[in-house]
C-alpha cells in the first residue's frame, strides 16, 4: 500500500507555480509601497519576538491536535498523542501546500492520518471535518469580539467593510449548511448518488454502491463522535485555546518591528478576517493573506503601506512559513515510519 503523501509531480510543479505567482505578486505590491522602506523596517526586526510568535504557532498547532485526538477517542480511535502530534504537523504542511488548502484541505488531512494511524479514511474524514467545524467556533467568536471593540470605538472603516460582512455571512451560512447537511442526510445522499451515477459509466474506479457505502460510514462516525457531548466540550475548549496562539503572531510581528498600535483585541478581528483571503487559489493563500492585511492594517492603525507589508510578512513567516517547514519535517517523518 502506497503510503507517501498524496502530491504527484504534476501537483508539485503547480505548487510550485502557485508559490512563484504569489512570491511575484508580493514583489510588485512592495515595489509600489516603497521596497526601500519595506527592507528598512525589517532590518530593525528583534528576532527574540520572532522566535516567540514560531513559539505560539507551535503550541497552536499542538492544541489543535489535542482536539483532534480528543474527536478521535470518541470515534474509536486511539492513538498515542506523542504520535498524533506528527500526524498532525505532516496533515497541516499537506493542507498549508494544497491551493485553496483552507478549504479544500481535509481529504489530504484525512489521507495523510489513514495512512498513519489504523483509521479508515470515513474515520479520518469525520474526524477532521468535525474538528474543523470546532475550530469554527473560536474563529467566529473571536472575530465577532474583535469587530464590537472596533465599532465600540469608532465606525469601521470602508476598506474592512467586505471582510466584516464576509465574517458575517460565514457565521450565519456555514452552521446553517451544516445543519441541513445533517437534517437531511438522506437528500443529500441520494443527490450525490445521483451526481455519481454518470461518472461510473465512464470509470470502473468508482461505483455506485462504493460511493454509497462510503457515505453511510461517514454518516455514521459523524453520528458517533456527535452523541459524547462532554468530549466535544473538551475539544472546544482546546480549540479556543489554539485560536488564542493563532492569532497572537500577528501582535508578536508588531513586536517585532517595534510598530506600536497592534493591539491584541484588535488581533482577534484582523486575523480571522485576513483568513477568509486564504480562499485565493495559492498555497495557503501566499498573496492574498499578506495584501488582506496590509489593508485592514493601514485602515485600522496608523502605519503606513511599507510598514504594513512589513508586519504581514513577519507575521507569515511566524504562522504560515514556520508551520510549513515544521510541517514538512513532520511529513518526512510520517512517511519514513509508515
Amino acid at each position: 500500500m502506497d503510503r507517501s503523501l498524496p502530491v504527484d509531480r504534476e501537483t508539485g510543479w503547480k505548487i510550485l507555480a502557485g508559490f512563484a505567482v504569489a512570491g511575484i505578486v508580493l514583489y510588485v505590491v512592495a515595489s509600489q509601497f516603497g521596497l526601500d522602506e519595506v527592507v528598512d523596517t525589517l532590518a530593525g526586526a528583534d528576532l527574540r519576538w520572532l522566535a516567540v510568535g514560531c513559539l505560539s504557532t507551535t503550541v497552536c498547532l499542538v492544541l489543535w491536535g489535542k482536539a483532534w485526538h480528543v474527536v478521535l477517542r470518541v470515534a474509536g480511535i486511539d492513538v498515542p498523542f506523542r504520535k498524533l502530534v506528527g500526524t498532525y504537523f505532516a496533515a497541516t504542511f499537506a493542507n498549508y501546500v494544497t491551493p485553496l488548502g483552507q478549504a479544500g484541505g481535509e481529504p489530504f488531512i484525512a489521507y495523510v492520518l489513514s495512512r498513519d494511524t489504523e483509521a479508515s479514511y470515513e474515520e479520518s474524514l469525520a474526524s477532521v471535518v468535525t474538528a474543523d467545524l470546532l475550530n469554527l467556533l473560536p474563529f467566529f467568536s473571536f472575530s465577532a469580539i474583535g469587530l464590537s471593540v472596533l465599532l465600540a470605538q469608532s465606525s469601521l472603516p470602508g476598506a474592512a467593510q467586505s471582510l466584516a460582512w464576509g465574517l458575517l455571512a460565514m457565521a450565519v451560512g456555514v452552521p446553517v449548511l451544516v445543519g441541513l447537511a445533517w437534517r437531511y442526510r438522506e437528500r443529500v445522499r441520494g443527490g450525490v448518488l445521483r451526481l455519481v451515477r454518470p461518472v461510473t459509466r465512464i470509470t470502473s474506479r468508482l461505483s455506485v454502491d462504493g460511493v454509497a457505502r462510503r457515505i453511510d460510514e461517514l454518516y455514521e462516525s459523524f453520528g458517533r463522535i456527535a452523541q459524547d457531548r462532554r468530549a466535544l466540550v473538551v475539544a472546544v475548549v482546546f480549540a479556543y485555546a489554539g485560536w488564542v496562539f493563532f492569532a497572537l503572531p500577528l501582535y508578536f510581528a508588531g513586536k517585532t518591528l517595534a510598530v506600536p498600535g497592534i493591539d491584541p483585541l484588535l488581533v482577534l478581528f484582523v486575523v480571522p478576517a485576513s483568513t477568509l483571503a486564504g480562499l485565493t487559489p495559492s498555497p495557503g493563500g501566499t498573496g492574498g493573506v499578506e495584501l488582506a492585511l496590509v489593508a485592514l492594517l493601514v485602515a485600522l492603525t496608523p502605519v503606513s503601506n511599507a510598514v504594513a507589508l512589513s508586519i504581514a510578512l513577519v507575521y507569515r513567516v511566524m504562522s504560515y512559513w514556520f508551520a510549513l517547514v515544521v510541517g514538512g519535517l513532520a511529513a518526512v517523518g510520517v512517511v519514513a515510519r509508515s
